[in-house]
């Protein structure tokens, strides 16, 4: 039985490891240079080396002026044992490939100024060719002639591309990192509000920072939700600029206040002077400064696929951390309802809307990426890649963004990201955000209630890769994060006696900040009506 077991284990394991794709690499060189291109072959029909080592090396010959769908004009003695590169059109790959297979060429290589597809032909041909075939774009091969010259010498390899990419791992540390600092931080925030409550501080209504949501609240602000994803998905056009504009101010200003919760925490002095009676701290300055060149150098760069993801990334980050600390669940039955409704919303927009459709694309998935994105296409084993530069299609910064690593082909055709909501954050992050502040209020030393609900955040995130993976498709994160999260909460309360707090929560409403721990100052979560920890 054991036996067994490790055998579909590792069967699973070994299926999900590598994928073939129909995106290689041509490597170009001269001997002491060399650059590196994509191409664009069928796997099935004329397999490549999987490594640079193990790819035979030939010279190139450049027949750009002919399309060679005969073999009038083209002497044997030239093209054997070489390389071809010819202009695509006018007849068949397959015709092509056998003309060039017939004059004694090793490689074929086709330019195009349109889309780089996969080669195909019918079934009784791909017998019939034995020699590699794959598309280039032409303006690669007009690179890569005046740099290399007569001797450019070229392989063709195709290293597999693994499903399991490291940049899974990067995008599950941003997730459960962000979820468990922005549960810290309102714990602390709320932490430092008992404490000025106490002393006569400042008090919640005042401090601008806290928003109850009762439950018709959180059933309109879904509903508001659904009705801007319903208007984007019509008119993205206009209003992914006004969210790139809104992302801007919104994303600077969380970065100040993390960074200036930061300055505060390590202790770093404010430096403040006056002028005409105004008073300024140069630390605030420094900051706005720094911050508000963030998000204009991604607001200019924003489609550089190269670099650009990190600032976005940190901008996302900045923005998730400041949406949790200021967002505030007054209760467990709050949390319940708005993740709830929300699980429905991600399943339907995901799940459901494609059947609705015209091109059988969900919604949430169309709006994510943009109904104009470039780049790379698949259409099952048919890849299409433009040959020519694409004007930039805007996109929704509403998502965490990670290159593949190890898609080195694919990379070189077409960048590729791993991605991950901001709402897979921020939404289980409010319940996360609401067990740290609970802690606060019973004096939890240990902070059961946010770690176990940052542990329940990360497996979920884990199960939702995992079947994302074994799947080959995109999964609505929330579907697995929402029960994960509700229902470790649900049984610590309950296991600990404190289902009935743990749901009614904080007993004030936004206007009335005059609120008591629900347990007694210096009491402990050791003995909470009789439970022994």
């Amino acid at each position: 039985m054991e036996r067994a077991v490790r055998f579909i284990i590792l069967s699973v394991i070994f299926s999900v490891s590598q994928i073939n794709c129909q995106e290689a690499v041509l490597h170009v060189s001269n001997g002491s240079t060399y650059k590196e291109y994509c191409i664009v072959y069928n796997h099935s029909w004329t397999p490549l080396s999987q490594t640079l080592d193990a790819a035979l090396q030939y010279p190139l010959v450049n027949m750009t002026g002919t399309v060679l769908c005969n073999n009038s004009g083209v002497s044997p003695d030239v093209v054997k044992g070489k390389a071809l590169v010819v202009m695509r059109g006018d007849c068949d790959f397959s015709q092509k490939a056998l003309v060039a297979q017939n004059l004694g060429a090793t490689t074929l290589l086709i330019a195009t100024n349109t889309l780089l597809i996969t080669p195909s032909a019918n079934d009784s041909e791909y017998t019939q060719i034995h020699i590699p075939l794959a598309l280039m774009r032409y303006r690669d091969f007009l690179e890569a002639q005046p740099e290399f010259g007569e001797g450019m010498q070229v392989k063709l390899y195709a290293p597999p591309h693994p499903k399991i990419d490291a940049s899974i791992a990067v995008m599950l540390l941003i997730a459960i990192v962000t979820v468990a600092l922005g549960g810290f931080w309102s714990g602390a925030c709320e932490r430092g509000r008992l404490n000025a409550d106490g002393g006569g501080g400042e008090s919640k209504a005042d401090s601008g920072e806290l928003f109850l949501y009762s439950p018709l609240k959180v059933v309109i602000f879904v509903a508001l939700m659904c009705g801007m994803l319903v208007l984007m998905y019509f008119f993205y056009n206009v209003l992914v600029y006004v969210i790139i504009a809104i992302f801007c101010l919104a994303s600077a200003s969380a970065l100040f206040s993390c960074l200036d919760a930061v300055m505060e925490k390590i202790g770093c002095g404010t430096g403040s002077f006056s002028i005409r009676s105004y008073n300024f701290s140069v630390r605030s300055l420094i900051l706005a400064a720094v911050c508000i060149s963030i998000a204009v150098v991604w607001g200019v760069y924003r489609n550089e696929d190269s670099w650009i993801w990190i600032l976005q990334d940190l901008l996302g980050v900045a923005f998730c951390l400041n949406f949790m600390k200021t967002i505030s669940l007054s209760n467990f039955k709050i949390c319940v309802i708005l993740l709830s409704l929300l699980l429905v919303y991600d399943v339907f927009f995901v799940f459901i809307t494609p059947f609705f459709t015209k091109n059988g694309v969900s919604i949430m998935v169309q709006v994510a990426l943009g109904p104009d994105a470039s780049g790379e296409k698949t259409h099952g084993n048919m890849v299409e890649v433009p040959a020519e530069p694409q004007a930039p299609s805007e996109k929704l910064p509403v998502v965490m963004r990670v290159p593949r690593f190890s898609a080195w082909a694919q990379n070189l055709c077409g960048m590729q990201f791993s991605i991950l909501g901001y709402g897979d954050i921020i939404i289980p992050g409010l319940l996360v955000a609401y067990c740290s502040r609970f802690d606060v209020w019973i004096n939890s030393s240990r902070k059961i209630y946010f770690v176990c609900c940052c542990i329940a955040y990360l497996l979920g995130m884990i199960v939702t890769f995992a079947v994302m993976l074994l799947s080959g498709m995109g999964q609505p994160a929330l579907l697995y994060l929402v029960p994960f999260t509700l229902i470790t909460s649900a049984v610590v309360a309950g296991c600990r006696g404190e289902m009935r707090q743990f749901w009614a929560g904080t007993t004030y409403e936004v206007l009335d900040s005059s609120r008591e721990p629900l347990l007694a100052e210096g009491k402990t979560d050791c003995s909470v009506e009789g439970q022994i920890c």
